[in-house]
Parts: C-alpha cells; sequence; structure tokens
C-alpha cells in the first residue's frame, strides 16, 4: 500500500520528532513526579495509565513515545495542515513536551496561520518556562530542548 504525501510527511515528522525527545526526556522506567509534579514515567510519558512506582519495560516505554508523539504531531497538523516536516517536527516536539497550546493557540500560532514560518519558529524559546512551586521558572533543560526545536524549525 502507497502512502499518501501526507502520510509521508507526518511519519517523517514524527521520527525526527522522536529523535529530539529521546535525548531531552531521557529514560526512567519507574514513575516518578518531573519537576513540576506531574507523575511521569519513560520518555515524558503522562496520564491516567501511569502507575506511581510501577516499573515499565523498554517495549512500553517505546510504545509510548511513539503513540505520544504521534498524538503531538497529529494535533500540530490538525492545527496547521501542510507545514513542512521540520517546522512540524519543531513544533510536534513542543507540543509533546509542553502541550498543543504552543503551536495552536499561541502567537507563534498566528505566525503559522499567516506562513510567517521564521517569527513562529522564533517564539520556541519563549515557552521554557514551568510551574515549580506556583511559580513559573526557566529550567534549562526546557531552555535546551526550545533551542534545538527553533534550529529545527529555521533549517
Amino acid at each position: 500500500m502507497l502512502q499518501s504525501p501526507k502520510s509521508k510527511r507526518v511519519a517523517a515528522a514524527t521520527a525526527i520528532a522522536a529523535a529530539l525527545a529521546i535525548p531531552a526526556e531521557g529514560i526512567r522506567q519507574f514513575a516518578y513526579y518531573d519537576q513540576p509534579g506531574i507523575l511521569t514515567v519513560c520518555r515524558g510519558h503522562t496520564g491516567p495509565d501511569v502507575v506511581k512506582g510501577k516499573k515499565y519495560s523498554l517495549a512500553e516505554c517505546d510504545r509510548f513515545m511513539t503513540d505520544d508523539m504521534r498524538k503531538a504531531i497529529n494535533a500540530v497538523e490538525r492545527c496547521h495542515p501542510g507545514l513542512p516536516e521540520n517546522v512540524l517536527a519543531a513544533f510536534g516536539d513542543a507540543a509533546y513536551n509542553i502541550g498543543p497550546v504552543v503551536a495552536c493557540s499561541s502567537t507563534a500560532s498566528k505566525y503559522l496561520a499567516a506562513g510567517r514560518i521564521e517569527d513562529a519558529c522564533n517564539e520556541l524559546p519563549k515557552w521554557d518556562k514551568a510551574k515549580v512551586f506556583g511559580r513559573f521558572v526557566a529550567l534549562p533543560g526546557l531552555t535546551k530542548r526550545r533551542h534545538a526545536e527553533r534550529l529545527l524549525c529555521l533549517s
């Protein structure tokens, strides 16, 4: 069965975004609370299926990454269909990490909708904060990740 150009673009963006996310996320097979206090496992997987103290297999972690990244990429694609692979991958990784708001209802989203790709890419570094003890603070890991996404987006 032949893939459509859209399917190929989405699949490529998913693979690129996962390659960006995997080293940024690291891997922890036991569920833990991340800096903002969200129960997390593997490579940043969150949700009601995460069980505190449970050990997850590498296969489960791989499946979470694939499924979660695909959902993030598809969310960006629904908001802005037809983005170039690199832009879709960059915003897909950001959406995987912090949710689709970055790509779908932000200043960056307005720029994407207007075809102002460079301006949209330059918005990514602004999303390097997380709520820690009730206050938004820049986290070094997020700063580094947003920089990598920006570079990918602009490539």
